[in-house]
């Protein structure tokens, strides 16, 4: 494993690594265990891999924790995944603040239980001041739903007066998205073997570069996330670009 990190190139290490954390109920079922029993041991797999990007020079981390979606499932995982999140929140904000690590969230935070939103505002403000990474977690995020409270937000600015259609560009459409304070994704990673994007993040991983792999996310560790690393290392990220062109740029 150490051969794998040494490996890693720090100037070429994604600026922002996104993460779709998928396999937690089926891992608990190869043990004849409860969905449940997955995401608690999902849990472990988040502080690694929070380390380790902190180690590598990751400076944005977004993990897809709870979508839009989820609230369908069975009533008492909704309530698990909940408290789980405040657990976890108390346990680690030492952890994050050692580390120096903000914290920071998208999605429509409303929807959340009072005690899930009142845990997370606590924690997000004694972190605000750090700045190795900026962990943000996407809790009860769809990015359809995103993309909708961008065009009413935006429309009702037109009809105010507040801004003229002809300015409407990229620029003001990202001001508008909930992730308004962080940079394009470089790299999305998704586990359990599933390759699709599911609803996350589509207007930010417009150019990111997508890594799939069979790894359950509670068996994802720091070797995996440095294999997946100098995947994206070795791959020519050309943004439209011909090879040729990119080649004269780093010239």
């Amino acid at each position: 494993m150490e051969n794998i990190k040494s490996e890693i190139l720090k100037n070429k290490v994604p600026n922002h690594i996104a993460i779709i954390m998928d396999g937690n109920g089926r891992w608990a079922k190869q043990k004849n265990k409860p969905r449940v029993f997955g995401h608690k041991n999902g849990v472990n797999s988040v502080k690694e891999v929070i380390e380790h990007c902190g180690e590598l020079g990751v400076k944005f981390l977004t993990l897809y924790a709870f979508s839009t979606e989820n609230w369908n499932r069975p009533a008492l995982e909704v309530k698990t995944l909940m408290m789980l999140l405040v657990s976890s929140l108390k346990k680690e904000l030492k952890t994050l603040q050692k580390n120096n690590i903000r914290l920071i969230t998208i999605g429509n935070l409303n929807d959340l239980p009072k005690n899930v939103q009142s845990e997370l505002k606590e924690v997000i403000k004694k972190t605000e001041n750090n700045t190795a990474l900026t962990l943000s977690l996407a809790l009860s995020y769809g990015s359809r739903d995103e993309i909708v409270n961008v065009i009413k937000n935006i429309s009702k600015k037109v009809v105010n007066n507040e801004l003229k259609v002809e300015e409407i560009n990229e620029k003001i459409i990202n001001n508008h998205l909930y992730t308004f304070s962080l940079p394009p994704v470089d790299f999305m990673i998704r586990t359990s073997g599933e390759k699709r994007i599911s609803n996350f993040l589509l207007w930010q991983i417009a150019y990111a570069e997508l890594y799939f792999t069979d790894t359950l996310w509670p068996d994802f560790r720091k070797e995996n996330l440095f294999k997946a690393v100098l995947d994206y290392q070795n791959r020519e990220r050309r943004f439209g670009k011909t090879s040729e062109q990119i080649e004269e740029i780093n010239e």
